[in-house]
């Protein structure tokens, strides 16, 4: 079986008067652009663990999420694409809806278990696969080192520095690996997490249990609009605005959370005039068919 992951993900400006008054530049790496399903932090997440399951002769991927979790889809798609078997453990109760649709189209057979036994995630795989050989663990979200190690990349394939990065926040995976990559690179560039879920500031200690080396960032926890997948009529009007002006399509879990904090931060001058800021677009956009009625 080959692995081959090479892909190609552009950067684009933003065009605001927002930030032509201040003296600023936005732009955004568009890794939703990777993959129709495996796209974003996903396909750089699951890079190294998919070939470190090969080297382990391993062909069966399990791993988990919630109902509408992008994690899962990629997953599934993911070990179409490359030829192995794939098992989604899923919090909560059965449910049938258009992520999981696809999930099962892609081949994944999907187990279903209660909030609290899904906390002890090492505990259900060996409780279900510890018995199989051929079975490969992967945390919720892709989080591992090899994750990060996917991530880092992305530093490598810009063609010019910026003084911000900014990213959405899950796991800390993502944060973690960009921080990596800044540090790998010797940029004087300033990294930002903007945390998708309530009293995120616990993620700098994930984030911290990543890095190569302590570095400093910022992490803006003013933007979780309620928390994970919770959403306003503030951010819903700002997506639509920002999709229908750039074309771009993003989602109201994490992309349009990270881009909502950086026009706000904007606006309230946190920036210095000629600074360049880019945005990473983390893909999953398939988390917007769990919130069709939000629109």
């Amino acid at each position: 079986m080959q692995i081959d992951l090479e892909f190609y993900s552009p950067v684009q400006q933003i065009h605001e008067k927002l930030f032509d008054e201040q003296g600023l530049k936005l732009f955004i790496k568009r890794d939703d652009l990777i993959d129709p399903i495996i796209s974003g932090n996903k396909w750089r997440k699951l890079k190294y663990v998919l070939r470190d399951a090969l080297s382990q002769n391993k062909t069966h991927l399990v791993t988990f999420g919630g109902a509408y979790s992008n994690h899962l889809l990629a997953t599934a798609a993911a070990a179409a694409k490359f030829g192995f078997k794939a098992t989604g453990i899923v919090r909560g109760e059965v449910v049938n809806n258009d992520t999981l649709f696809l999930c099962r189209l892609y081949g994944m057979n999907l187990l279903f278990t209660d909030r609290e036994s899904y906390r002890d995630k090492p505990a259900l795989f060996t409780q279900y696969f510890g018995n199989d050989a051929d079975a490969y663990f992967i945390d919720e979200g892709g989080a591992s080192v090899l994750g990060t190690q996917g991530v880092s990349e992305l530093i490598g394939e810009l063609a010019e520095t910026y003084d911000h990065i900014f990213s959405a926040c899950g796991t800390g995976t993502t944060a973690a690996g960009i921080i990596n990559g800044i540090s790998d690179a010797k940029l004087s560039t300033y990294f930002h997490g903007v945390p998708v879920l309530k009293n995120g500031e616990f993620l700098r200690t994930d984030i911290d249990a990543y890095l190569n080396n302590p570095a400093e960032y910022d992490l803006h926890t003013d933007y979780h609009f309620g928390g994970y997948a919770k959403t306003n009529e503030a951010l819903i009007s700002f997506i639509k605005n920002f999709t229908s002006s750039t074309g771009i399509l993003v989602d109201p879990v994490y992309t349009g959370k990270m881009l909502y904090a950086i026009y706000d931060l904007a606006g309230k001058n946190h920036f210095k005039p000629g600074d360049k800021i880019l945005a990473v677009h983390t893909g999953g956009i398939w988390g917007l068919l769990g919130m069709k009625e939000k629109f």
